[in-house]
């Protein structure tokens, strides 16, 4: 497009705290390779930790490094400072950029990634959107947190979740509740149904003999995803399933998480269920390994959403999923999935029993699931959302002021976008 074509698009910077990537940049590159075909000028901003930023540049999506934050919840005082000065270091380099690139919009795609936004543009009048995919755990950080979000009359968010709403108001509640838009996620629902063609093949492809009942968690490997619960409760499912095996999807992505692998594979050996369990780590073919399921279990004790939901049902997959803060909001028990009390072994290993008997149920469920999901949690619907919500902000003025005559030949004209 040529330039006089671009001047009338708004610019937004996305920009990721990690270059590391989980649901939430996985949801991120969904946006972005869309975004930059309607009115949109995106530009995304991360570190050069990971693969995201390779990812975006393979998009065709421009693409600006920044510094790496280290910063997560601590009660130590010595690591506290430490990633206070890392909050720092990335502020600088954050504003230096923010002011290089000129937006209408920062679109920060994390709760850290909202705090070090709007600490680093005080006086540059830009917006800055907050998407919170995360729930804050009670932690002192936790209040300051809500307190920059209050005051900063800059900045508005995106909640994943009522239950993310919710969390994140907390005591601000009077003042954050209108501010936050609740956009639920989405996926690509053809991309996933269409690679579930041939269920066969992909058990072929995972081992997985006719008679075997395949159980599946996917998602990183991190304690609030519950996978090591899921292994104690499989291996006394075995005692009246034995043809059950459980497949375990998924990496160690952040923090210490990696000794919570080894962990999941010592207690595995140690239990005795190490035959029967299948920990394939990360992988590239999530469509195809979720289609060969009988049963996907998301046995999570946090869960902001659940994303894994909506692809399993997209799949035609059904759901065993433990009722914990957004996942109700997806599911809807025994209409387009079943729930069970987080932390509850008996009932989890009960429900996995009564639906590995009734196949017309679980069928049932798949095939109310892949309605729904086609619904509520399309791109299509997602984006139009999205599109609204930055036009809406857009239309407060509550950030940079346009100049009120026309523009120079320097000046971007002012946006109006059009819904998708």
């Amino acid at each position: 497009m040529g330039k006089a074509g671009r001047s009338n698009r708004m610019k937004i910077v996305f920009y990721n705290h990690t270059g590391k990537v989980s649901g939430a940049e996985r949801l991120l590159l969904s946006v972005l390779g869309r975004l930059a075909e309607g009115e949109f000028a995106p530009v995304a901003l991360c570190p050069n930790d990971g693969p995201l930023a390779e990812m975006v540049a393979g998009l065709g999506t421009p693409v600006e490094t920044v510094t790496t934050l280290e910063a997560r919840f601590t009660w130590r005082p010595d690591q506290f400072l430490h990633y206070c000065r890392s909050f720092y270091r990335v502020i600088a380099d954050f504003r230096r950029q923010v002011i290089k690139l000129n937006p209408h919009l920062i679109h920060a795609n994390s709760i850290r990634a909202g705090l070090v936004a709007t600490a680093a543009t005080p006086g540059l009048k830009v917006k800055v959107v907050w998407h919170l995919h995360d729930l804050l755990p009670r932690h002192p950080l936790s209040c300051a947190v809500r307190a920059v979000a209050a005051l900063s009359g800059r900045s508005r968010m995106i909640a994943v979740s009522e239950a993310v709403s919710r969390n994140f108001s907390g005591y601000w509640s009077w003042r954050l509740r209108h501010r936050i838009k609740v956009i639920l996620n989405a996926i690509d629902v053809t991309s996933f149904s269409a690679r579930t063609s041939d269920r066969e093949a992909c058990r072929t492809g995972l081992s997985l003999a006719p008679d075997e009942f395949a159980i599946g968690i996917v998602g990183q490997l991190t304690p609030r995803k519950g996978q090591l619960e899921l292994l104690r409760a499989f291996a006394k499912l075995l005692d009246d399933l034995p043809q059950a095996v459980l497949l375990v999807v998924g990496a160690a992505i952040f923090n210490r998480d990696s000794d919570y692998e080894q962990m999941l594979r010592a207690t595995a050996a140690k239990l005795g269920i190490a035959q029967r369990v299948k920990m394939l780590g990360s992988r590239q073919d999530v469509p195809e390994i979720i289609s060969a399921l009988d049963l996907l279990v998301i046995n999570s004790r946090r869960e902001p959403f659940g994303l894994v939901a909506c692809e399993a049902m997209a799949c035609g997959t059904p759901v065993l999923a433990t009722a914990c803060d957004g996942l109700p909001e997806i599911i809807k028990h025994q209409r387009n999935g079943w729930l069970v009390a987080y932390g509850d072994e008996a009932e989890m290993v009960s429900a996995i029993k009564f639906l590995h008997a009734r196949r017309d149920v679980r069928s049932e469920l798949a095939v109310t699931a892949q309605q729904n999901v086609a619904q509520r949690f399309s791109m299509h619907r997602y984006l139009n959302e999205l599109q609204t919500f930055y036009y809406t902000i857009h239309k407060e003025g509550f950030a940079r002021q346009e100049v009120a005559s026309a523009p120079g030949p320097n000046q971007e004209k002012e946006f109006h976008p059009e819904v998708i």
